[in-house]
């Protein structure tokens, strides 16, 4: 179905981008190191600087020629750097669009940006949930990962005599990597995780990744996950394959591997390390536009896209293009391993990021087969990149290897016909009303994912001149409901642009991830923070069900309970149940056992084992104590009439120490 705007509606609504740039000297890579020049200690100085609905982009920051000009005969390209001063992490404010989505281009304001001398070339982003000490607000803060998907360049000494680093493109003894790219000034390795306080925007080195004391040789980390229950980070090691997982001081507290844990898992061979194959810009096999010589993990090991889920980590493995998730345990350490699906695909493109909504959606970015451009202009295959959507089946069909779905859900990116124009970022985000203002009240509404060239279709041109310029590389956000073929081309949806720059529509992969900070518990007052999970009492010894036999524990097993506030100022909790008894259960029943508090919904369904039950408690107080009766059942079998089986069990629960409400 084709979503076509009002033919009136650009001219009323558009807001113009701050600048559009045109190349100087006729050199398209000129126009790459012109952007938006503000850094972070721009930021606000009137309160914090992240705040609920804030997008953040990461991006190639540009690059640079020689001040006193090139001499004649030389090549230019020749003669450029890295731009130290360009930026490679900005976050947006987008909690007003002017106007419904009807593809047309927003110019988000980007109050906070950090330069590449602070940070280098980056990628993987994450926000904790802002919980600080007692009497602090609760205000996020940002991790961002070293990144080799904007490019590797290396440089050696002076020999023209002009006083300038010369541009390598193969390995040599004296090479070394050029400047910016790392933050290596700042202390930073090539598996920097950097910091950036939301409360003063100061950004500073988290931790350098390594194994057994070895940094990481070059290749970088592939993505970054925070676990709020946990309170710990994961990111995935490009360079060893491993898993690490980090605690909110930047301590390592191990890793998993999936060479290793997760082949054996999928019934696979174990592919164990081997620490010779590492990156040596000194060895004049290296070449800097051929990364097969960069010294990435083997791709039976090799992990991308993380995002936790559910008390799990799902990742992303090139070992077949498999997703895999590996169990969180109380204590943060990792638990028991599963393979979850096999990515369709018929280009083989790594899946840089994951994310899920509230009913246990998943959702994958693909990121196109990575290059490095001499001229800087492309560092990711263009165009066959595509952003899809898994459910878990209901119930689970025997006859499928997976719980989940076998065939995606897919969106059309951008407006170039295939609509494959995804560049390895997404995240969700709050819905918006009508005139594009934010509603914080439904909390996974929009689909945000980051892409190159997203408005150029010159069947489509001069319909798409009244929404802006065409060469938008940045993102793309649509209701996540709009899947293929709704929302095809995608009218249906707002783009924002990375760096203020639209004559460039040559450039691809210079956009890398987004995330955005979407607390959905309701806010809090200062130094309150809601309750986790595990630190919820779960009943042990709870009225219900015998255990089944043939069956392990109890009929029924809590095995989380979270608390939250509606947008419309009830109480909801999110119940992770476990059903013990084989009955492939997939629907619950819910009734208060206490006077003067009610439940709803009585009856509901889930997309799968992982999905929370969620339930509106109504009538109750702070610390109020209910018992909440529960029965877990098959819907197949209650839709087929007469009596079917149900685990049943009576919660004596205990409500958070806040209320609901204005």
């Amino acid at each position: 179905m084709t979503i076509l705007p009002p033919p009136d509606w650009f001219t009323k609504n558009f807001i113009p981008p701050e600048q559009t740039i045109s190349p100087a000297l006729g050199l398209l890579a000129l126009s790459l190191s012109v952007g938006l020049m503000t850094n972070s200690a721009m930021a606000q100085d009137n309160g914090p600087i992240l705040d609920r609905g804030d997008i953040a982009i990461t991006g190639f920051s540009g690059l640079k020629f020689p001040q006193d000009g090139i001499p004649p005969g030389v090549n230019p390209i020749d003669e450029s750097f890295i731009d130290e001063e360009g930026i490679s992490l900005r976050v947006y404010k987008a909690d007003n669009m002017g106007g419904p989505p009807e593809g047309q281009l927003v110019n988000l304001p980007a109050p906070f940006e950090v330069k590449a001398s602070e940070i280098g070339q980056v990628f993987g982003l994450a926000f904790d949930d802002g919980v600080r000490g007692e009497g602090e607000p609760r205000v996020p803060n940002l991790y961002v990962t070293s990144s080799v998907l904007h490019g590797l360049q290396i440089v050696g000494p002076d020999t023209d005599g002009d006083g300038r680093m010369e541009r390598l493109k193969n390995g040599q003894a004296d090479a070394s990597f050029m400047e910016a790219q790392f933050g290596t000034k700042n202390g930073g390795t090539p598996g920097a995780i950097w910091k950036v306080d939301g409360l003063t925007g100061q950004v500073s080195l988290f931790a350098n990744v390594a194994l057994d004391g070895t940094d990481n040789s070059g290749p970088g980390i592939g993505n970054i996950a925070f676990d709020k229950y946990t309170q710990q980070l994961f990111v995935s090691d490009l360079d060893t394959g491993m898993i690490h997982r980090f605690d909110m001081n930047g301590q390592d507290l191990g890793t998993f591997d999936h060479g290793q844990l997760g082949r054996t898992a999928k019934g696979l061979g174990p592919v164990p390390h081997d620490d010779t194959n590492r990156m040596d810009i000194t060895n004049p096999s290296f070449k800097a536009k051929d990364p097969a010589t960069w010294g990435f993990a083997a791709n039976e090991r090799l992990v991308w896209g993380l995002q936790v889920h559910g008390h799990r980590l799902y990742y992303y493995a090139q070992d077949g293009g498999m997703i895999m998730s590996v169990g969180i345990n109380k204590d943060g350490s990792f638990g028991s391993v599963q393979w979850e699906l096999d990515v369709q695909s018929d280009t083989g493109y790594a899946v840089t990021d994951i994310a899920f909504d509230n009913k246990g959606f998943m959702y994958l970015s693909e990121r196109g087969t990575l290059k490095n451009k001499y001229d800087y202009s492309e560092f990711a295959t263009p165009e066959k990149s595509r952003v899809l959507r898994y459910y878990l089946e209901s119930p689970d069909d025997p006859a499928t290897p997976s719980r989940w779905v076998e065939v995606p859900q897919t969106y059309a990116v951008g407006f170039k016909p295939e609509h494959k124009l995804a560049l390895g970022g997404i995240d969700l985000q709050y819905d918006y009303n009508p005139d594009g203002s934010i509603n914080y009240n439904s909390c996974t509404a929009y689909l945000v994912k980051t892409g190159d060239n997203l408005r150029e279709n010159e069947a489509l041109k001069d319909q798409l001149s009244l929404g802006g310029p065409f060469n938008v590389h940045g993102i793309q956000l649509t209701e996540k409901s709009l899947i293929q073929p709704q929302n095809t081309p995608p009218w249906g949806s707002y783009f924002a642009d990375f760096d203020g720059v639209f004559d460039d529509p040559e450039v691809r992969g210079h956009v890398g991830d987004v995330e955005i900070y979407r607390p959905c518990e309701g806010q809090l007052g200062l130094g309150e923070t809601y309750p986790y999970p595990w630190d919820i009492p779960i009943p042990e010894d709870y009225p219900g069900d015998d255990i089944p036999p043939g069956g392990k524990g109890r009929c029924i097993e809590v095995k989380a309970i979270d608390y939250f506030c509606t947008g419309f100022g009830t109480l909801g909790v999110d119940l992770y149940l476990q059903e013990n008894a084989g009955l492939n259960a997939d629907s619950l029943k819910a009734k208060s056992f206490t006077p003067g508090i009610d439940v709803a919904p009585k009856m509901q369904s889930i997309p799968g084992p992982l999905a929370p039950y969620t339930l509106d408690v109504l009538g109750i107080l702070p610390n109020e104590n209910y018992d909440l009766g529960v029965c877990l059942y098959n819907k197949a079998d209650a839709d087929a009439g007469g009596e079917f089986p149900c685990c049943k069990a009576v919660l004596p629960l205990k409500a958070p120490p806040f209320a609901c409400g204005p």
